[in-house]
């Protein structure tokens, strides 16, 4: 469920938990996708069969890739209205905490721990963590920095 604020509402949502994303699917296409994007095609990535011996048993998404797919998922858990722009200002404290395999289901939890005045607008400081379904740990825990302008 969809977290949906009005624009003046914004500095009174420190410590918000914004639930979670629906499950998306991690898919080799997906990742092949990706490497291609990114000139990454390492074998663990792209070689399914190879992959299999590999130290995961599976091909694994980048982590970069599951990292990007925190912009999607965002868009699931939180909307302003009344923001002519939004924009992604960067992200502090990442890690990769497990691996997710191709086949994987992952979704997003966020809770803002900060809202910062900035010039003609707010940003936005969002603890997120990406998890697998079923996965004892995180995939990805990162803080989030987004900003909002009317």
């Amino acid at each position: 469920m969809t977290t949906t604020v009005a624009y003046a509402d914004v500095p009174t949502l420190v410590g918000a938990d914004l639930g979670y994303s629906d499950w998306m699917d991690v898919t080799q296409d997906r990742v092949n996708t990706f490497a291609d994007a990114t000139d990454d095609h390492q074998w663990i990535h792209t070689d399914p069969e190879r992959a299999k011996d590999g130290p995961f048993g599976a091909p694994i998404a980048h982590g970069f890739l599951t990292l990007s797919l925190l912009i999607p998922l965002w868009t699931q858990l939180f909307e302003v209205e009344g923001v002519g722009t939004k924009v992604n200002y960067g992200l502090d404290k990442v890690r990769f905490v497990s691996p997710v395999k191709v086949g994987d289901r992952i979704r997003m939890t966020g809770t803002i721990a900060e809202v910062t005045e900035v010039a003609g607008g707010y940003q936005l400081t969002v603890d997120v963590t990406i998890e697998t379904e079923g996965g004892t740990k995180p995939a990805v825990v990162a803080r989030s920095l987004q900003r909002l302008y009317a």
